[in-house]
């Protein structure tokens, strides 16, 4: 952790900016933390600052995610890290009839919430994914915008560790 704690701000916003999905306003947040006396600290740091941000920045971190097997997928133009997660789980090798069932799913559950289904993939098999895309459909807006935060503290403790057991 030495190392971490001695970077300066735009070394540690470098480095881990891209952990919370387009949103290095997190890593930027949590450096004013420091020094961590750990990974756990320092990722509880991140946390605390998405879930103590504005609710139209937390609703901005949430946007800033892609969907699943969605447009940003067929044109390329999701993040590395979005990429491998969802190859994790199969979904970029749908089959037509499941990529309209998956489409279908993102659309209702946009149009409904206002913001993207969000799952931590890694630790789902497509068919979980669909069961809980249906399941967090019948919730109402408060609870999966809880849901969708929770699953993106999920998400970048993973990528936290990907990144760190990388370097």
């Amino acid at each position: 952790m030495a190392s971490i704690n001695a970077m300066d701000r735009a070394a540690f916003v470098q480095k881990f900016g891209g952990i919370f999905e387009n949103s290095p306003w997190v890593a930027e947040k949590a450096w004013e933390k420091r020094p961590f006396a750990s990974l756990d600290d320092m990722h509880a740091a991140m946390v605390a600052a998405a879930k103590y941000a504005p609710a139209a920045m937390q609703l901005a971190l949430l946007q800033s995610h892609p969907d699943l097997a969605g447009k940003e997928a067929e044109a390329g133009t999701m993040t590395a890290s979005s990429v491998a997660e969802q190859a994790s789980a199969g979904l970029n090798a749908l089959s037509h009839a499941e990529m309209t069932r998956m489409s279908d799913l993102n659309a209702a559950y946009k149009k409904k919430f206002g913001f993207p289904f969000i799952i931590a993939v890694r630790m789902h098999t497509k068919e979980g994914i669909l069961f809980e895309f249906n399941r967090r459909l019948q919730n109402d807006t408060q609870t999966e915008f809880a849901n969708d935060l929770e699953n993106v503290y999920i998400i970048t403790r993973l990528r936290l560790n990907k990144l760190l057991d990388a370097s």
